[in-house]
């Protein structure tokens, strides 16, 4: 008796140090260098589309691929993450990250782009993304603070491109953009030992046994579930085409990577307290207002930095206004689909959502691209940005926020 004692005591001690607060932590860590790393791909535009040979359309398809399949594997990893745990979908996701980093540094066609930098790279994403994140944080986090710890997490992950952008700049300049890229696969190496945070004990199931294409059918039959997702398009669209072309962008307009870097490093940094902001405030407010002001203030951003002379000073205030706006969108809608959904799928849910978010990501890369190569400039590009962000503004107005009463069934 006193072994079996001694044995559930040790069992028990081994499994509280996943705490709520620890879970936080690890999952934003992971998130700083997910996303610290994807934010980054713009700064090998032009240092590779020079010794490769290669256009930037080509450039832009391979990292659109890269978008498009980190969505369509986000519905796939976030089943397989809430029926196995996303802690061992994690890890895969992090070897076949630091593979496909490797593999893209010996890349030299784009074909070699598009299955390292595209495929490999864009599925691993999907392994280690929000929707994976979030469905732990949505199991774990009380309902009326789950918002504010998504916002935090999603800080986190804006952190991460404050800080891997000059790290990553930091060692184009010294070292070349193919030894860059080898280090930073190692250094993603580092989500291994953070994945272990992600283990969650089993639960008891509820009396409501709903099964996952039961859960993927009754969010498809739901009207707002719908015009969030493709609301979500637009923000993928909006961020990947600044993300991956804006630093090209400013050394069209005759200024120094640097800045273009700086750009970038500024977007991460206030994104940190604006995601942490839209965050906090989905716990407080209803969410589909903040959707919709979010997404017509960037479109007034977008517009204000258009009309505006190109400086340096222009370029920093708009990074930094656009930066504040840049993912706040992320967890709110993941709380949104929580409440309105509950959280026992979250990860499958957030990862459906997110796959119409990858689809914006996809298309506003390579419409970038293919803009530029035919005009020679962005600015139809921009004016089309500033446009879907109106309507992704007035889509979201109409979202009913209440939860799905479903029928529990009697015991027997």
């Amino acid at each position: 008796m006193r072994y079996t004692q001694s044995m559930m005591n040790i069992k028990t001690h081994r499994t509280n140090w996943r705490t709520p607060a620890v879970v936080i932590t690890c999952a934003g860590l992971a998130m700083t260098i997910v996303l610290g790393t994807r934010h980054g791909f713009g700064l090998y535009l032009q240092p590779m589309t020079l010794d490769l040979g290669i256009s930037r359309e080509t450039f832009a398809f391979a990292i659109a691929l890269q978008n498009l399949v980190y969505g369509l594997s986000q519905p796939i990893t976030g089943m397989i993450a809430d029926k196995f745990g996303a802690a061992r979908v994690m890890a895969v996701g992090t070897v076949a990250y630091a593979l496909g980093l490797v593999l893209m540094s010996h890349s030299a066609t784009g074909m070699e782009l598009n299955l390292s930098a595209g495929l490999l790279v864009g599925a691993a994403m999907g392994c280690c993304g929000f929707s994976t994140v979030y469905g732990v944080i949505g199991r774990t986090i009380a309902p009326e603070k789950r918002s504010t710890a998504m916002g935090i997490v999603g800080a986190c992950g804006s952190l991460g491109q404050f800080l891997m952008l000059p790290y990553g700049q930091l060692l184009i300049n010294h070292l070349g953009w193919q030894q860059a890229l080898v280090i930073l696969g190692f250094t993603v190496l580092l989500l291994l030992p953070l994945s272990t945070a992600l283990v969650e004990e089993k639960k008891p199931q509820s009396l409501n046994k709903q099964s996952i294409p039961e859960a993927l059918r009754e969010a498809a039959s739901h009207k707002g579930f719908v015009l969030m997702c493709l609301s979500y398009t637009v923000c993928g669209f909006q961020l990947l085409f600044v993300s991956v072309h804006f630093p090209a962008y400013l050394i069209d307009q005759k200024m120094s990577p640097a800045t273009g870097m700086l750009a970038l490093a500024l977007i991460g940094l206030f994104n940190t307290f604006g995601s942490y902001t839209w965050g906090w405030l989905g716990g407080r407010y209803t969410k589909k207002y903040l959707l919709a002001t979010l997404y017509f203030t960037r479109a007034m951003v977008i517009t204000a930095f258009v009309l505006a002379p190109i400086s340096p000073f222009t370029v920093y205030l708009f990074s930094s206004a656009i930066g504040f706006l840049w993912l706040g969108t992320a967890p709110v809608t993941s709380a949104l689909i929580a409440q309105i959904f509950g959280a026992r799928y979250l990860s499958t849910l957030t990862g459906c959502a997110f796959l119409f978010h990858q689809i914006g990501s996809f298309l506003g890369v390579w419409l970038g691209g293919i803009i530029f190569d035919a005009r020679g400039s962005y600015t139809l590009m921009w004016w089309i940005t500033i446009a879907a962000g109106l309507v992704a503004a007035i889509m979201v107005l109409p979202v009913d926020e209440r939860r799905i009463q479903r029928a529990v069934p009697t015991l027997a």
